[in-house]
Order: C-alpha cells, then sequence, then structure tokens
C-alpha cells in the first residue's frame, strides 16, 4: 500500500539516534520510488534501495548540478550555498573528471600512505592533551574536530590558527535552520579569506595542495580564480566536518556496543573492517545525495521523467537487507565493503582513502591509550546534529 504523501515531508526524523528513520525500512519495502515534499513544495522521489541508488549516482544522465531547473535542494539555506558551488562536486562531466584530475594526485594510497606517522602523531599528541583535561571533557571539540583539521590545513597550507574561520562557515552553510541571508554572508566572508590565502600563495609559494593549484593550474589559465577558491572551499569542507563527526559518532557507537569493542581490542586486525562497517552502520550524509534527471530514465523499471529530482539515501541504501543481513545489527566482523558511505559512481569521495586512515588510527589508538574510555553523561543528554547537513554528535563528554 502506497503512503500518504502528507506523511512524507523530507528530511524525516529519526526516533533512534543510531538508525535512519522509522520510515525507510516500509518504503524500501512497498515504495522504493516515493514522492517526498520538501520546504518549497516540490516533491522529489526518495530512493532507498541499494541497487536503485547505485544505478542512478552511476548514470551520467542524472545530473548534480545544483543550477538545474528541479534539482532537490533539501534546505533553503543550503540551496544558496550549493548554487554557489563551481566546484567539481556540483558539475557533471566532462567539467567535472576536467577538475577533479587536478587534485586527485593529492589523495592517493601512496600520498595517504606516507602521511601516516603524522596521522599517528597528530592523534597521540591530541590524546595526551585530551587526557591532561578535566574528566567530562568535550571530546568533539578537543579532538575529533582539530584532528583532521590538522590534517587538512597541513595538506592545502592553510594555517591551523584560523580553523574558526571554516568551522563558522561549515555550522552556517551546512545548518538546516540557516537563513538564505546567513549563508551568503558566511560565503562572502569564507570567499573573501580564500581568495587572500590564494594572493598570498601566488607571492609565496609552498609544498602544499593550494601553492600547486595556483602555479600548475590557476597561472596557466587552465581555471579562473572563483573555481579556484570553490575547489579549495571543498577540499577544506569536506576534509573537516565530514571525518570530524565520523570520528566522533564511531567512538560513541563503539562506547555503546561494548561487545563489538571488545573484538577489536582484543584483535586490531579487525580495526580496517570495524571502521567499514562504522561507515555503513553511522551513514553520516544523512540527507542524501541528489540528482536531477535530464531525460526520461527508467531505472530498474521505474521511470523517471526529464527535469525530475531524485533524493538517494545512503542511511536507506547502507541498511538495505539484500546486501547487508540483519542491516540494523552493529556487526565488526560482517563485510561492509559494498557500502555506499562515500557515494558511488564518478562522484564518490576523492578523500576516502585519506578518511580511512584517519579513522583507522584514531580507534586502534584511542581504545588502546584509554582503555576505560566511556561517556561521562547519561545518553540521552546528548544532542545529536538533526539539524545539520551532515550528522553526528554535537559534544562528547567521556572520563577514562
Amino acid at each position: 500500500m502506497a503512503l500518504d504523501l502528507a506523511e512524507l515531508s523530507y528530511p524525516m526524523q529519526r526516533s533512534c539516534p543510531f538508525h535512519p528513520p522509522e520510515a525507510y525500512a516500509p518504503l524500501r519495502e512497498n515504495q522504493p520510488f516515493a514522492r517526498v515534499r520538501l520546504w518549497d513544495g516540490s516533491h522529489p522521489y526518495l530512493l532507498t534501495r541499494y541497487e536503485d541508488i547505485r544505478a542512478v549516482l552511476a548514470e551520467p544522465r542524472f545530473s548534480c548540478e545544483p543550477v538545474r531547473e528541479g534539482f532537490p535542494h533539501v534546505y533553503e539555506g543550503r540551496m544558496v550555498a550549493d548554487k554557489a558551488d563551481r566546484s567539481f562536486l556540483r558539475l557533471d562531466n566532462p567539467e567535472h573528471d576536467r577538475l577533479r584530475r587536478m587534485v586527485t594526485k593529492e589523495f592517493t594510497v601512496k600520498k595517504v600512505q606516507a602521511l601516516r606517522p603524522y596521522i599517528q602523531a597528530t592523534v597521540d599528541r591530541l590524546i595526551d592533551n585530551y587526557a591532561a583535561m578535566p574528566q567530562g571533557s568535550d571530546f568533539v571539540e578537543h579532538f575529533a574536530a582539530p584532528l583532521p583539521t590538522d590534517i587538512i590545513t597541513l595538506l592545502l597550507g592553510i594555517p591551523y590558527e584560523d580553523h574558526e574561520i571554516f568551522r563558522r562557515a561549515t555550522r552556517i552553510q551546512f545548518g538546516s535552520r540557516s537563513t538564505p541571508a546567513e549563508v551568503r554572508e558566511s560565503l562572502a566572508e569564507l570567499f573573501g579569506y580564500l581568495d587572500a590565502l590564494i594572493t598570498r600563495k601566488e607571492a609565496e609559494p609552498a609544498d602544499d595542495v593550494v601553492s600547486r593549484l595556483v602555479h600548475d593550474q590557476y597561472r596557466p589559465g587552465h581555471i579562473d580564480r572563483i573555481t579556484l577558491i570553490n575547489i579549495v572551499r571543498l577540499l577544506l569542507s569536506a576534509g573537516h566536518q565530514t571525518t570530524q563527526n565520523m570520528t566522533a559518532l564511531g567512538v560513541l557507537t563503539l562506547l555503546q556496543h561494548p561487545d563489538q569493542l571488545a573484538l577489536i581490542r582484543a584483535d586490531a586486525s579487525l580495526i580496517p573492517g570495524a571502521v567499514e562497517e562504522l561507515l555503513r552502520f553511522s551513514s553520516i550524509l544523512h540527507t542524501g545525495a541528489r540528482r536531477v534527471a535530464l531525460e526520461d530514465i527508467d531505472v530498474n523499471g521505474h521511470l523517471v521523467r526529464a527535469g525530475e529530482g531524485v533524493i538517494c539515501s545512503i542511511p536507506a541504501a547502507n541498511r538495505d537487507g539484500e546486501l547487508f543481513p540483519d542491516p540494523d545489527r552493529f556487526d565488526v566482523t560482517r563485510d561492509a565493503g559494498p557500502h555506499v558511505a562515500f557515494g558511488f559512481g564518478v562522484h564518490q569521495c576523492l578523500g576516502q582513502v585519506l578518511a580511512r586512515a584517519e579513522l583507522q588510527i584514531v580507534y586502534e589508538t584511542l581504545f588502546r591509550r584509554l582503555p576505560e574510555l566511556r561517556l561521562a553523561v547519561p545518553f540521552e543528554s546528548l544532542r545529536f546534529r538533526h539539524d545539520m547537513f551532515v550528522y553526528g554528535v554535537h559534544e562528547l563528554p567521556l572520563s577514562w
């Protein structure tokens, strides 16, 4: 039976912070292409089956460009930020591939492998600092946020001490309650900061990603200044906020599943697989991957007409029992490899190798060095990021 459209406003609320909205399971079974209502009165499709979502994300006739008519904008403020984005994340091919190739070499397996000792040293330093703080100190503020910020600013060549500028930009530009005016003001501040940074890199280049983009791509005329600013903005934003939220939410998930935590403490070889299971289980890109059809397209027997928007629910795909038996059970020994937490197709996450390395090192080191790590407050008092484009926990007070 089809669900009542009036009940399908989107985004939907979670009843449990560790699980997607309850409506996703019956939708996947009975209405995998369901019309949902957005804030602006539009009615894109919400896709909840793994195979349908992979098919859409791999299909070039579905556009990821937010300026196209029919593209589904989940929040009004986020629409402003998306439409201002001229990075490869918001472009179709061939321009997507041309721009992405400019930075792909910066995030290869070899590059990340060489960075692992620095990541390890940074994790150790942050644990030392955190362990010297009063019991109950916020793990997000003092560990989960500084770690990826330190790594991505090092790679890009951005002064770490300027981190509050782009953390503030992230809070505003990815917040569900931000107004269009607030987002525009935030964009202007961040664009101004990055423009000044590029000017400095033109005069004094260093061994970093921004300097190489300036001198290898911008100065020869392969990209214009606005595109360069947008690429740096994308790398900066994606490089700190997703890993920050996954780090903290992963720690909380393990603490709330002590049997699974015991397994990885006893056998560190389980940690890479545990990271994949955490990525599958948490699926922090909880507002989905969004596309709009460029022409009439049949997706596994469902016709999507030109100009119709689709929202591919990453959390729903990663809880599809066809791929993941007993999908709502957190199991660090399962093969979670097919998950789509990093997306799928040409737009899948550029920095996934780096993210995996950071998470693997964090979980191995943190629980080894702080074996008594535990929540310092009742679980019910935690504030989850239902109000943000990227899911997680706002604060995480811990004791050790």
